[in-house]
């Protein structure tokens, strides 16, 4: 039901800005709410709950718990590390010292299960503005899978030094 509201407030708002938009959120939110009083472990609706609440009123403490319990939840979801990690590089800068670091780690993770376009988009969109952080988080990460991200950044032409991988600046080679 909340992720049904809250497919049903993203289409209202995404048609125009009326008081119904006002109106399916706040419904979403509620069922939201009531979903996670059932199952508090679905870290996917905490996910949910973070995103739709800044969507309306911009990023809060309370907000930021939310996000949290997402990541104690789960830590190791891959399909919801691939949304949550792009949802929560647009607020980097504003989350607290822990919360980066988590953020960090979930980033290398992808690169080291081979998620390796999604991470270059995040590292190309969102995470622009802290490409060297992420980067200088992937010291541990498979060599290989480091190697990838570099190839494929490059082949954006995106210049990012990713430790221990050497990119020919000659792409004819």
């Amino acid at each position: 039901m909340a992720l049904i509201a809250l497919r049903t407030a993203e289409e209202v708002n995404q048609k125009s800005a009326s008081e119904d938009g006002g109106r399916e959120i706040e419904i979403a939110q509620m069922q939201l709410r009531t979903s996670l009083l059932m199952s508090p472990s679905d870290s996917f609706l905490w996910l949910m709950l973070y995103s739709i609440n800044i969507s309306q009123n911009g990023l809060s403490s309370s907000d930021v718990a939310y996000l949290d319990q997402s990541y104690t939840t789960g830590p190791y979801e891959g399909w919801i590390a691939l949304r949550r990690n792009r949802e929560v590089l647009a607020a980097f800068p504003f989350l607290p010292g822990v919360l980066q670091k988590r953020v960090i780690s979930e980033f290398s993770a992808m690169v080291d299960s081979d998620f390796i376009d999604d991470a270059a988009l995040n590292v190309m969109t969102v995470g622009w503005a802290f490409r060297e952080r992420l980067a200088a988080g992937l010291e541990q990460v498979d060599l290989i899978s480091r190697e990838r991200l570099a190839k494929r950044l490059a082949t954006d032409r995106v210049k990012l030094r990713i430790p221990g991988v050497e990119i020919d600046d000659r792409p004819w080679r």
